[in-house]
């Protein structure tokens, strides 16, 4: 069933549809569905998924007990001042996705990777809420990566989305304007562009008209998304001549032999690109390999992570994760600083993902992911702790996230529903 956007101050039940002789219909906004007295239009929300390419020790990060009463845990204490802003959850994955640091590819999408369970990927987590959000900023959303152009951000037809690595770079995109004759170019490619959807649909079309009914059901996926990337295109063009968010000097140059240093520098950028509402929808994909600027790091990240249960490769492996734990923490607590009016702050408005497609680097085991979830529309400063041996899908987050957002999902993936334990606010 196709996602649907709908006024989430609802008196009548957002999840209201018709139902009969087998369809199902969402219905659209009715009186019944504002209160008497209505609420504040509700601020833009927002999503930033950070994921670590080489997860995090178990041991370091998850705490002991559960609920509100827990104990943190080494990587948690530094985070006290926040705790209330983010949740912690353990025993939790993806089913069906295993392989170790293959399952890397389905951190957003959760899509199953054994051999002959998939052809190929689904669409990831940004790139859904993207879809039916995005429209509103110049940037429909933002895919980065501190080291390479590959990417856990995957679109609807299971194409992974290259990520801007250079965050100079991704400065010049988001704040620099473009001189007269660059704006005119892109100008001039957006039309041709949209002229050659126009004859590729018409084809398409004819093609229809010709071959069998599994083959038109194939070729109507594919019109529909030859319809959304013209849109798209329509969208881009309404913001070429636009000027863009003035916000000061590009970032200071990151050191690539830190790489909390360098995962700082990307989520410096997103942050001014949250408060200038360029995007609402961003992720960022850890995979630099250089530490040895931290000190009592001797060894590469990589090597450290297949650690083996050596103390000495341990010791500096928590020297390096802290860190990259820190950085994060870091964005949360900035986030939270932002003041938007109304008493709100940008972390009431924004949820902050960080997880992994490992649970294990050592033993490449991709059970019992690390998960920390800060801010948007939820309760937090609890430990959700799942069955580490069974584990709670983590699906079943991303589906909350969607929700939260107001699209009506049915399921993301392989989601069994909503999270157990996270609690929406109000």
């Amino acid at each position: 069933m196709k996602s649907f956007h709908i006024h989430t101050g609802a008196a009548l039940s957002r999840r209201t549809f018709l139902r009969g002789a087998g369809a199902v219909m969402g219905l659209p906004l009715l009186e019944a569905m504002t209160p008497a007295f209505s609420a504040p239009a509700r601020t833009p929300q927002r999503f930033v998924g950070v994921s670590l390419y080489l997860g995090l020790h178990g041991p370091n990060l998850t705490p002991k007990g559960s609920g509100r009463d827990y104990t943190p845990s080494r990587y948690l204490r530094p985070l006290q001042d926040i705790r209330d802003d983010f949740t912690v959850v353990s025993g939790s994955s993806h089913p069906g996705v295993v392989g170790g640091h293959t399952a890397e590819s389905s951190i957003f999408s959760a899509c199953p990777n054994q051999r002959g369970a998939t052809t190929r990927n689904t669409i990831s987590l940004d790139q859904l809420m993207a879809k039916h959000l995005g429209h509103e900023t110049r940037f429909p959303s933002l895919v980065l990566n501190t080291g390479t152009e590959k990417s856990p951000s995957y679109t609807e037809n299971g194409a992974m989305i290259p990520a801007i690595n250079d965050p100079r770079k991704l400065f010049a995109s988001l704040f620099v304007d473009d001189s007269p004759q660059a704006r005119k170019r892109k100008g001039e490619l957006l039309q041709d562009g949209k002229s050659i959807m126009d004859i590729v649909g018409e084809e398409a079309k004819a093609l229809e008209r010709e071959v069998g009914s599994g083959d038109r059901e194939k070729l109507d996926a594919w019109f529909t998304s030859v319809r959304e990337l013209e849109q798209r295109l329509e969208m881009n063009e309404s913001w070429v001549e636009r000027p863009k968010p003035k916000v000061g000097k590009p970032p200071r140059p990151a050191d690539p032999n830190n790489a909390a240093d360098v995962k700082r520098a990307f989520l410096d950028i997103a942050l001014l690109a949250l408060k200038t509402d360029s995007t609402r929808f961003l992720t960022l994909h850890c995979t630099t390999n250089g530490v040895r600027s931290l000190d009592g790091v001797e060894e590469n990240y990589h090597g450290l992570s297949h650690h083996g249960r050596d103390e000495d490769k341990l010791e500096q492996l928590t020297i390096v994760e802290q860190a990259m734990v820190n950085a994060w923490a870091d964005f949360v607590r900035e986030l939270k600083a932002h003041e938007q009016g109304r008493g709100r702050n940008l972390l009431d408005d924004t949820m902050v993902l960080l997880t992994s497609n490992l649970g294990n680097a050592s033993s490449h085991d991709n059970k019992n992911l690390p998960v920390l979830f800060a801010g948007g529309s939820f309760e937090h400063g609890r430990h959700l702790a799942f069955n580490p041996k069974d584990n709670e899908p983590l699906p079943n987050l991303y589906l909350s996230a969607l929700r939260s957002l107001g699209l009506q999902e049915e399921r993301f993936a392989t989601s069994t529903g909503e999270l157990k334990g996270l609690v929406r606010k109000g």
